[in-house]
């Protein structure tokens, strides 16, 4: 047997970790993600108490000290360099090995090469391939530093057993083989994400975390598993007993496995043995995933345990604060159970009902504006606070109106009319900017949906408006900016233009907006943004000065950006469609569908589709940013996307229970081949008719490296001419029906935050509809695909035979084939689904796309093409070039 190899650290003093010495724990509080007061120590340049928060650490007992100089405004090389040169001079801190912990390669260079003894560097991983996993993991060998590996490689975080084991092996082969890396000197951080979440793909992450390191210790000789312990619990924050209980037996049972180091503040732990014994259970139960029911067990019996979270839902201690810091906190915390019982008051001492909204409210406003731009505070929280508002503002205006003198407020700050343009149906993000800007003391002029351009004209000269906003989703939503800014400047408006949505860009913006405008344009690319954006432009003292700024801004982006189009090759049509991709069609089985034809689901049950949903985009529409399930546990963001997360499970398990949505769909599957090289041909029954029709895809024009295709959909559909019957499928599905009239329920009831959160909903199960179909069609209806065993993770990342492109997107940029797909599949005669004139569909929680099964089948981006695709693809369908330039508006490259 072979003899196990010691990790062996240093400061001034050896660390040397065997099987047979205790846990190893490291202290964070020098790290600036983990601690605010050591943030604020390094900024304000106070390193003499900063060290003195890594005397304490030493002091209780940490052996390893990590030391963490990440921030936007700190020069964190100069800070780690500078940090760690006073430690040398500090024999009580020094005594002990530093873990250098950085997401910037160059600050733990700095770091490496002043650091004394032997230390660890935290961390690196196969995120950004394996060339660059060699090059760091080289330089940490040349340095004489231990490591830790996170188990993340270029598919994203390990998040299942066999996914950590995977990275595991992979990386450790890779090290000890190909670099030469001390197999003792690796130590594998596994990832420990929180458990009693109340979803079911939660409840083996730590057992699984605990098996995969047993796996690790057993098949990976000599290295060491670490983690952050207090991730697990996160699902029970504030509530801390029950932490506590969490942490001591995760512990207890991963340190048996083979865990030897990690990050535990003491005090959250509790001894394992004087645990209580029906609390052990219960949490035995959820950390080793002994019972189905564990979680909902625990939730109940956490109620009954000293400083549970129910307990802490209900401290009304600042009701006993004064009448506006009552207010303020309601504002802030988004409570609105006693804003009628304070904004009473408020009114009662007022001289005038408008002054209780003049200096109370919006004395509370301006603290969740102040927070909100400073990054405490996050969009979910300020809508909350803006339904808050709201009921306050419903609640005064009757007294306002009956003391009307003919003398008014001090007003708003400004007003803005913002609108979805014509024949665009999405407005989740226009609504949240909506709400921002409402609670920064604009009055906003919603218009919705929809909006032809004559209106938004008419309305913005009766309102007189300070700015006007635009949003929109799809490609033909450009087009419709662009008209609005030519006709604003043809009827002499002198407001800023707002441009925002999904497909809207800078680049948009400056090059084909901004010309047609000679006021402000600029593009607003989230909500965080869009106050500072707007006080600039309407403040008198600032707005002459930004407005020019913006122009040259924009100008000169304009230049650049045409510059740098101009510099890329592309191929003539006929060129790239020489060298598209290329299947050996004689060698590639077909299989033909199990059912051929048009099939409608009326009335799918929506439980069906809860398992399909990708929650990481649901984050995204709240601009919160991170991968699901990772981003519960953020240090950043993590509490607030807790929150969020809990009440879109709230509102979930409503629309379940009640069938407040509907979820209808329309696919199905014909005979097909590739005709004219990037065409393709299929044929479908309608009535007691044959027809067939053709579906356009559209080629990559960039000139490629050589051996690399360019690709078009239809090189996945077998030409006509081999004489082999493919076949290819097309689908939309919906789980919009109700969603609007919930919004606007919601919207009556002065509830922002559920009006966009039902939104939000929708759009994930809609995305889970197509996912729930695309899944049942590879194994059953199709069947190309019988065999597959998936998890949600591997569809996700889309690890399945075949693809499933939509027109508007990458592949197949123009809308305009939405269309045949509704004539083939009779959409919205079957299940209700309308296109608008900008091909936007109605309700807009639906998904339409295509089936290709083809094992080599691939997403791509078409990226940019030229004008002779663009006259060859009109002549196709047989529309004029100035259309076919509409819809293709973004593709087209600058001739």
């Amino acid at each position: 047997m072979t003899k196990f190899r010691a990790l062996k650290l240093s400061g001034l003093e050896p660390l040397i970790i065997t099987p047979e010495s205790n846990f190893v724990n490291v202290g964070e509080r020098t790290n600036m993600s983990g601690s605010k007061k050591f943030l604020r120590l390094i900024k304000e340049d106070n390193y003499e108490e900063a060290l003195s928060i890594a005397r304490n650490q030493v002091d209780e007992g940490a052996q390893i000290i990590d030391i963490n100089m990440d921030d936007g405004l700190v020069d964190g090389k100069e800070a780690m360099v500078k940090f760690l040169n006073l430690i040398v001079a500090e024999p009580d801190i020094a005594r002990v090995p530093i873990m250098i912990d950085s997401s910037k390669w160059e600050i733990i260079e700095a770091g490496l090469r002043v650091v004394q003894g032997k230390c660890v560097v935290n961390s690196i991983s196969l995120k950004e391939g394996e060339e660059e996993f060699i090059k760091h993991a080289k330089k940490v060998k040349r340095y004489g530093a231990a490591v830790i590996i996170m188990a993340f490689d270029e598919l994203g975080q390990a998040d299942s057993y066999d996914r950590r084991i995977e990275i595991a092996e992979r990386s450790y082969n890779i090290l000890t083989q190909k670099v030469g890396f001390p197999p003792e000197d690796i130590i594998f951080d596994l990832n420990i994400f929180p458990v009693a979440t109340g979803m079911d793909e939660h409840r083996r992450n730590a057992i699984d975390f605990i098996e995969a390191t047993r796996w690790v210790k057993s098949n990976l000789p000599h290295c060491s598993i670490s983690g952050g312990v207090s991730n697990v619990s996160f699902s029970f924050r504030g509530n801390i007993p029950v932490r506590e209980a969490m942490h001591s037996v995760f512990l207890y049972h991963a340190i048996k496995a083979g865990m030897n180091i990690g990050i535990v503040n003491p005090a959250m732990l509790e001894v394992y043995d004087n645990i209580p014994k029906d609390l052990l259970e219960h949490v035995e139960d959820v950390i080793l995933d002994r019972r189905d029911d564990a979680t909902d067990r625990l939730l109940i019996f956490a109620e009954t345990v000293t400083g549970t979270i129910k307990e802490n839902k209900i401290d009304l201690s600042w009701r006993e604060k004064t009448l506006q810091e009552r207010i303020t906190h309601a504002l802030v915390r988004g409570i609105d159970a006693f804003i009628i019982e304070d904004v009473e008051s408020a009114r009662l001492i007022a001289a005038r009902p408008i002054e209780v909204i003049e200096i109370y409210l919006m004395t509370g406003m301006n603290v969740v504006g102040d927070l909100f731009g400073s990054g405490k505070m996050f969009l979910p929280q300020v809508v909350k606070s803006a339904r808050v508002m709201k009921k306050a503002v419903a609640y005064l205006l009757p007294f306002i109106e009956a003391a009307k003198d003919g003398s008014t407020g001090k007003g708003a700050k400004g007003k803005i009319l913002m609108a979805t343009v014509k024949g665009d149906v999405h407005d989740i993000g226009k609504n949240i900017v909506g709400v921002v800007l409402g609670c920064n003391n604009y009055e906003i002029i919603d218009l919705g949906v929809m909006v032809a351009p004559e209106k938004i004209i008419e309305i913005a000269k009766v309102e007189n408006v300070d700015a006007i906003g635009l949003s929109g989703l799809i490609t033909p939503s450009l087009d419709e900016m662009v008209f609005l800014a030519k006709e604003m400047q043809r009827q002499d408006f002198s407001v800023p233009l707002l441009i925002g949505g999904a497909t809207t860009s800078k680049a948009h913006t400056a090059v084909k907006i901004d010309p047609h405008y000679n006021n402000a344009v600029i593009h607003v690319n989230d909500a965080s943004r869009a106050v500072n954006v707007v006080n600039d432009l309407l403040k008198k003292e600032t707005s002459k000065q930004y407005f020019k700024d913006i122009k040259l801004d924009y100008e000169v982006f304009r230049t650049n950006f045409l510059k740098r189009s101009k510099v890329k090759d592309f191929l003539p049509l006929e060129l790239a469609r020489e060298n598209k991709f290329k299947i050996n069609w004689g060698n590639t089985e077909i299989i033909k569908p199990n059912k051929l034809g048009v099939q409608v689901l009326e009335d799918l049950d929506l439980e069906k589709l809860v398992p399909f949903i990708d929650w990481t985009p649901f984050f995204r529409s709240w601009d919160l940013h991170g991968k699901y399930p990772a981003i519960l546990s953020d240090e950043v963001v993590g509490e607030q996307a807790s929150i969020l997360f809990e009440d879109a499970q709230q509102l979930l398990k409503k629309i379940l229970k009640d069938k407040l949505l509907q979820a209808k769909a329309v696919f199905g599957l014909f005979p097909a081949n590739s005709v004219e090289v990037d065409d393709i041909e299929i044929h479908y029954s309608e009535g007691n008719k044959e027809k067939q029709t053709v579906f356009r895809t559209l080629r990559q024009q960039l000139k490629k490296y050589e051996g690399k295709p360019n690709f078009a959909l239809a090189d996945f559909i077998a030409p006509k001419e081999t004489g082999i019957q493919d076949y290819m499928g097309c689908f939309c599905v919906s789980t919009g029906f109700g969603t609007q009239e919930l919004a606007t329920k919601f919207e009556a009831d002065l509830d922002d935050y559920n009006s966009i959160m039902i939104k939000a909903l929708s759009d994930r199960l809609a995305e889970a509809f197509a996912e729930y179909l695309h899944k049942k069609v590879r194994i059953e209806d199709w069947g190309y695909a019988s065999n597959e065993e998936l998890t949600n993770e591997d569809l996700i990342k889309e690890s399945y035979k075949g693809i499933r492109p939509a027109p508007g997107y990458p592949a197949c940029p123009d809308h305009l084939e939405k269309i045949t797909i509704w004539e083939v599949l009779k959409v919205e005669e079957n299940i209700g689904v309308k296109l608008t004139d900008s091909l936007a569909m109605w309700p807009a929680a639906s998904v339409s796309g295509y089936y290709l099964g083809n094992p080599e089948a691939k997403y791509f981006g078409l990226g940019k093409i030229k004008l002779d695709q663009v006259q060859d693809f009109a002549k196709r369908k047989a529309i004029s070039v100035e259309k076919a330039e509409k819809w293709l508006n973004p593709s087209i490259s600058d001739q």
